[in-house]
């Protein structure tokens, strides 16, 4: 099991280590494992404007951007979807 605490923590705790996401610091707020349903299969990374994905080998699958889901939450909230 990858230890994420080890790997990550100090990236919250100094704020000086950011990911470099096309070309621009981004920094981590948080971390998690990700499951199937029925296993752990990876972990989570999320930055200021991203979800980055990895599987159990540290290999990265997939980026999902965050601000599409804020704009959704956002309009939902104050009833302003259009």
């Amino acid at each position: 099991m990858i230890n994420l605490d080890e790997k990550f923590h100090n990236y919250l705790e100094k704020g000086g280590k950011t990911f470099r996401i096309d070309g621009v610091e981004e920094t981590l707020k948080g971390y998690g494992y990700h499951c199937d349903g029925n296993d752990i299969v990876g972990y989570y990374v999320t930055t200021t404007n991203y979800k980055l994905y990895y599987n159990m080998n540290e290999q990265f699958l997939r980026m999902e951007a965050l601000q599409d889901e804020m704009v959704r939450i956002h309009q939902t909230d104050n009833n302003d979807a259009s």
